[in-house]
């Protein structure tokens, strides 16, 4: 006989079905604790107050929901009372834990520390995996790594150790694989410091990308705010089959909804095409959903899941998600603000870029399009792998191709690198074959970590200005995001076509009708590549790579030197002084495209972000000037000499003299990283005015004091010119919904006022009054 509990559930699920969905009491029955992870065996599984907090909110809205608002809602802080508007209300919600990566987590932790709690308040990870740089190969640069960043590691474990956060050492793998493997699961709310947390929806979580002092907040037990995301549905129908990958997927929905089209919406897939697609390659989907702005994205739970649960180890998760099956799906009859159907019989490999990763293309037109445009048909270097697609199914996939080709004798034409998503995958390849397949055919196995992917690679074979093509499987392709090279046209796609190109040497190349000529003089075609989604023995789980916390860590040292160049412990920022912010300096115009890249460049300025002065040097390095054309190079208004972004910024400082920088749209996309709010505001920044911004860079700069405003008209962008000064005024009168008026003061003495909006609440206008989230935080506690 089912349990009592499932047939509770299966009632409800049949009075749902009917053309009024009405309210059936939760049925609260005994059940065996679920621990979230093997790593923290007293920290639990919550269904029952998720099923509890979804009963609310179906009473009270009355109408079917979305798995998204199942999940999100289910994490209310409180649903009975909490305004519920789409796209309008901001929503208190409580995540049942945060992950960090090591680049961002040192000012989290550093912000942490700030706050002078003792210890975290809920389930939180560091993971090791940016700063090591791929130079030789995986152990050479590992221990290179181990070497170099040794101060940075030490503070991470020691502030782990003292503030109870687990601690993933380096070489354990890139962070998301390893959420994935240990502690996603379906219905749970995670915030991580990356903004490819998403990958979690994979496993039918809400895993959302914040910065660190989002982190903060969560940690410290406070009740973290989201604007109410809307939600876009994407309906599959059909199943993949040949050369088309769960990557297509994403690139095609990219192309479609563009590098903005989701912002402030979770993307949510549905439908019969959604059980032909393998676990890990929902997470791949997911993943880079945050190349469209998407808050987060998110598959429904079903057997693809239960299967790969099962096999990492976590069959009683599996269990119990069965169980509570009808709050992991959507309701039947839910309403999606937007809907777009993909047939996956007809869908088509894609490979998109360069420069961008909503530019989409077919496989079979890329070469057309390359010759066209003038891009370099030669691809230089291929490489697999990164938090996107590093999956066992994808390295599976690549080799089956690889096999093909050293079975004719053939080896890559391009230089090829293999980056594993974790050390279980590390050892489960190595074991299982496929990385010496990928290493015989020319491949170089890099380690376990974001590697070339976040600008990690100390590239050799070209000078920095050649232009040059490499096709890869990572998730982001901006300028010189790779290799600090403006000229490298990059290309993401599958992991199995990567290897096809790389293995034909050039863009021209289409694996699914184009032919080889194997080292007898014959030609051959690649067959379309099939492999296990999950290993036919248990994974190796290789290395022990993790540090528990301590039961007490109150008695541990966590050490910041006064004189060190990678870490420093911060001063508050001031608070607003009361009155308009009248007169300020234009620091630059930006021209088009400004991502976080462009404002706190990643690569080799990763070893600062524990030093928030020196990685202040970075910036806006990479933004446009309007008025030149050129990056790094800015008008001081005082001296009326051109310099560098930076020095400019600090000499107006220095001046006592605040400034205001003016961007584009989508201004901020990328990633979650909270240093390009905090320079701007260390170094004297008080307002950023652009078209759009993206969703989380937003969040950042209002945490860190300063004020993020859009024209009320975009038009007015043109209005203003990097000669004039801008006065924000009416900041007595600050209010949520209440737009403020910029005076622009021209040269020439003359004065035009236009309109800016912004998206504040109470809570963050208390923000900004404090001069940052953090000083508010502590206002609190001294209540």
């Amino acid at each position: 006989m089912a349990p009592y509990c499932v047939l509770a559930a299966r009632l409800r699920q049949a009075l749902s079905n009917g053309v009024r969905r009405y309210h059936v009491a939760p049925v609260m029955c005994q059940r065996a604790k679920v621990a979230m992870s093997h790593f923290e065996p007293n920290e639990y599984i919550h269904y029952e107050k998720l099923e509890k907090n979804i009963n609310i909110i179906h009473k009270r809205l009355d109408r079917p929901l979305t798995l998204s608002e199942k999940i999100v809602y289910g994490h209310l802080d409180d649903p009975v009372k909490q305004d519920i508007e789409r796209g309008k209300t901001y929503l208190r919600l409580r995540p049942d834990r945060v992950a960090m990566q090591d680049a961002t987590a040192q000012m989290a932790m550093l912000q942490f520390i700030s706050s002078g709690l003792p210890k975290v308040a809920v389930p939180s990870t560091i993971h090791c995996d940016h700063l090591i740089e791929a130079q030789i190969g995986g152990e050479k640069d590992l221990q290179r790594a181990k070497d170099i960043n040794k101060e940075v590691y030490n503070f991470l474990a020691t502030a782990g150790a003292k503030y109870g956060v687990g601690f993933w050492k380096p070489g354990s793998g890139i962070i998301h694989q390893i959420i994935l493997e240990n502690y996603a699961y379906p219905g749970v709310m995670l915030i991580g410091t990356d903004s490819h947390t998403p990958n979690g929806g994979g496993l039918g979580g809400v895993c959302i990308g914040v910065g660190g002092a989002d982190a903060v907040d969560v940690m410290a037990g406070i009740a973290w705010e989201l604007k109410c995301p809307k939600v876009i549905g994407v309906k599959l129908t059909g199943k993949l089959s040949g050369w088309s990958s769960p990557k297509d997927v994403i690139l095609k929905v990219a192309g479609i909804l563009t590098v903005k089209g989701g912002t402030g919406a979770i993307i949510e897939y549905h439908g019969p095409g959604v059980d032909s697609i393998s676990c890990t390659g929902m997470a791949t989907i997911c993943n880079m959903g945050a190349e469209i702005g998407a808050t987060t994205s998110i598959f429904p739970y079903n057997q693809r899941m239960n299967k790969y649960l099962k096999k990492t180890g976590r069959a009683d998760i599996a269990a119990l998600a069965d169980e509570f099956q009808e709050h992991l799906q959507p309701d039947a009859g839910c309403h999606y603000d937007q809907v777009i159907e993909i047939n996956l019989n007809e869908l088509e490999p894609h490979i998109n870029g360069p420069f961008t990763p909503d530019l989409a293309h077919k496989v079979t037109e890329i070469g057309i399009v390359a010759e066209k445009e003038g891009w370099p048909l030669d691809i230089r270097v291929g490489l697999i792998g990164s938090c996107t697609n590093s999956s066992y199914e994808d390295m599976g996939r690549a080799a089956a191709v690889a096999k093909q080709a050293l079975a004719h004798g053939r080896k890559c034409v391009s230089q090829f690198t293999i980056t594993p998503g974790s050390e279980q995958i590390r050892a489960t390849i190595e074991r299982d074959g496929y990385a010496q397949i990928l290493r015989d055919v020319g491949g170089v196995v890099l380690a376990n970590a974001c590697g070339p992917c976040i600008g990690q690679w100390d590239r050799k074979d070209i000078k920095k200005g050649e232009k040059n093509t490499i096709v890869t499987s990572y998730n982001r392709n901006f300028t010189g995001r790779n290799d600090a090279n403006p000229e490298t046209h990059a290309f993401v796609t599958s992991p199995e076509i990567v290897t096809a190109l790389s293995i034909a040497g050039t863009l021209k190349f289409n694996p699914e009708t184009d032919y080889l000529i194997g080292t007898d003089g014959k030609k051959f075609q690649l067959e379309a590549p099939d492999a296990d989604e999950l290993p036919r023995l248990e994974f190796d789980s290789g290395q022990d790579t993790y540090q528990y916390p301590p039961k007490d860590g109150s008695g541990q040292h966590v050490d910041v030197s006064p004189t060190s160049q990678r870490l420093q412990l911060l001063e508050p920022f001031d608070k607003w002084d009361g009155k308009d912010l009248e007169d300020m300096l234009i620091l630059i115009k930006v021209k088009g495209k400004c991502t976080t890249d462009h404002i706190s460049a990643a690569g080799p300025w990763l070893k600062f972000r524990g030093h928030l002065d020196n990685i202040s040097n970075n910036l806006l390095i990479g933004a446009i000037n309007m008025e030149n054309g050129k990056a790094n190079s800015v008008r001081n208004a005082l001296t009326q000499e051109f310099g560098p972004v930076p020095d400019t910024a600090r000499y107006y400082k220095k001046m006592g003299l605040k400034w205001v920088v003016v961007g584009d749209e989508n201004y901020g996309e990328g990633s979650s990283r909270e240093h390009a709010a905090l320079e701007p505001r260390h170094l004297g920044g008080r307002v950023i005015i652009t078209k759009s911004f993206a969703r989380i860079h937003e969040t950042n700069l209002k945490k860190q004091g300063l004020l993020p405003l859009t024209f009320a008209d975009p038009a007015d962008y043109n209005k203003i010119h990097p000669v004039d000064k801008l006065s924000i005024v009416g900041l007595k009168d600050f209010a949520p919904g209440k737009p403020l008026k910029c005076i622009i003061k021209h040269p020439n003495g003359s004065e035009e006022t236009i309109i800016l909006n912004h998206t504040f609440n109470e809570t963050q206008i208390e923000w900004f009054k404090a001069g940052s989230a953090l000083n508010r935080m502590k206002e609190l506690q001294q209540h």
